[in-house]
Order: structure tokens, then sequence, then C-alpha cells
């Protein structure tokens, strides 16, 4: 099942994905463009990560950007030019319409059962900024720089999710200075306040995800898709009660898996497990 639904993964124009067995590299491929989000990339991501809730052939995914940057966010020259097209016909449906699909993909980026690491490079503005938030492990290059950019050209700075979780990930001070202001964090700063968990060399960004990877490809299938899911429901949890019964749900479901007797028996063994996602 897993190969065919592998076998019949469409080529997509904006994407570049590279599989590693359990892993798969994505790359947002606009490098001319700083990897801007044009209509196309948006319908392809919202593809991609659709296709992910129910592929359990894939346990990881890392996205990086092609060329200088990691997404300057919305491609505003093509925004422009269909402005410029329609007039005013567009109207207030179709631009929810248009918004609601660019927001439909960090729905599913949180959605999909599959751990995500970001490696940021150079400019992560606006939507860029946004799927680097909306990821599960982020590692910044030395050049990366990041900013609500929405708010510089007019906008609300609260787009595509970074009002959710950027104050769950700074803290609301923070978050309020980054977007109040549209000012860019660098990597130096956004180590410093637990935005990203390293800064390493811009050519050392795939090198440093390997032992992250690494270390979760050691884990159970089960259990790495549940402590995602669980870890989302908890950071909305009314109650220490409400994030304790999602825990307890968890361990029950992953106990009675054969990869949790070959866990303990490979603990006690002393060895490596063999985990077979049953």
């Amino acid at each position: 099942m897993a190969d065919a639904a592998r076998a019949s993964a469409p080529r997509y124009e904006t994407l570049l994905i590279r599989k590693e067995g359990a892993v798969d590299w994505l790359t947002l491929n606009r490098p001319d463009a700083l990897n801007s989000i044009n209509p196309t990339m948006t319908a392809e991501l919202q593809d991609y990560f659709g296709r992910l809730y129910t592929d359990h052939s894939v346990r990881i995914v890392v996205i990086k950007g092609a060329g200088r940057a990691f997404s300057a966010g919305l491609d505003l020259k093509h925004n422009a030019e269909s402005r410029s097209k329609e007039g005013n016909r567009s109207g207030v449906v179709a631009g929810l319409a248009g918004q609601r699909s660019i927001s439909e993909i960090v729905m599913r980026m949180r959605r999909c059962p599959q751990a995500i690491v970001s490696l940021v490079h150079g400019p992560a503005c606006g939507g860029g900024f946004a799927f680097a938030l909306a990821s599960d492990i982020r590692i910044a290059g030395e050049s990366a720089r990041m900013n609500a950019a929405f708010i510089r050209i007019g906008l609300s700075a609260c787009d595509i999710g970074v009002s959710y979780f950027l104050p769950r990930l700074v803290g609301v001070s923070v978050a309020s200075e980054l977007m109040l202001t549209g000012r860019f964090i660098n990597a130096e700063r956004a180590l410093r306040v637990g935005l990203v968990s390293e800064v390493v060399p811009d050519d050392r960004l795939e090198e440093a995800a390997r032992p992250y990877i690494e270390e979760m490809l050691t884990t159970s299938p089960l259990g790495l898709r549940l402590t995602k899911e669980c870890l989302n429901m908890s950071t909305d949890a009314g109650s220490l009660e409400a994030a304790v019964a999602m825990e307890d749900r968890n361990q029950i479901l992953c106990a009675q898996t054969d990869d949790f007797r070959e866990g303990i028996s490979a603990f006690l063994g002393k060895r490596k497990p063999a985990f077979t996602n049953s």
C-alpha cells in the first residue's frame, strides 16, 4: 500500500521531494523568486500535506528552500498583476477563498501525523515565516532573518496562523514586539528566545538535521505520531486534567502494540529496537 502511494505521488512544479526511507526532504523550489508563494505552490503544498494524513510510510518531513531564501512569503508581483487584471471584480468572497487556500496549508501541516523539521536560511517572511512556525522543530542557518511581513504592506500581522504559533513559542511580549513592528528577528536572537533549536552555518543545515531525524526514527511509529497529536492538543488544553486524559489514552494505545513489547525487550537486552509499526 505504501509503495503504491509513493508510486502514484504527483510531480510538482514548485516543490522538490527527495525520499530517503521514511523521510521526505521537501524543497520549496522557486529560487529566482526567493521561493515566494504563488497559486501553484499554494495548491501543491495543500496537496502534499493533505496526502500525508494517511501516508504512514512517511514519518518525518524536512522543509528547506532552494537558493538564497527559505521563503520570502506571498508572491506580491503575481498578486499585484492578478489584481490589475481583475480590477475590483474579485471581491470579498473570492478574496477570502484565496486567503483560506494559503492558511489551509498550516492547518494541514499541524493535522498531518509526521514530525516536520524546517531548515531556515535567508529570508523567511510572511507566509514563509508561518511555514517555519507551523513546523515541529526549527533549525536556523546563520543567515536566517524572519518577520511577520504582512503588517509592512498595510495588512494585519495576524495571518496564516502566526498570531497562534508565535506567542506560544516565544511568549506574548516578544510576539507582540515582532508582530506590531514587523521587524526582523535574526538567527542569534531566534535561538535566544527559543524560536529555533540551534543555529549553524547555512551549508551545514542538512547535516544539523540528521541527529534529530535519526533519534526520531529510533522511536516507534505510533509513539511518534501520537506524541505530535498530544502536543497539539495539550497546547490548547483547558486544564491539566484534559492534557493528562490525552496522555493516558496515548499510553494505553501504545502499550497494546508489538512495538511496545519490542521496546521493552530491546531496553532490557541493551540493543537497538526493531520496530514494525504493529
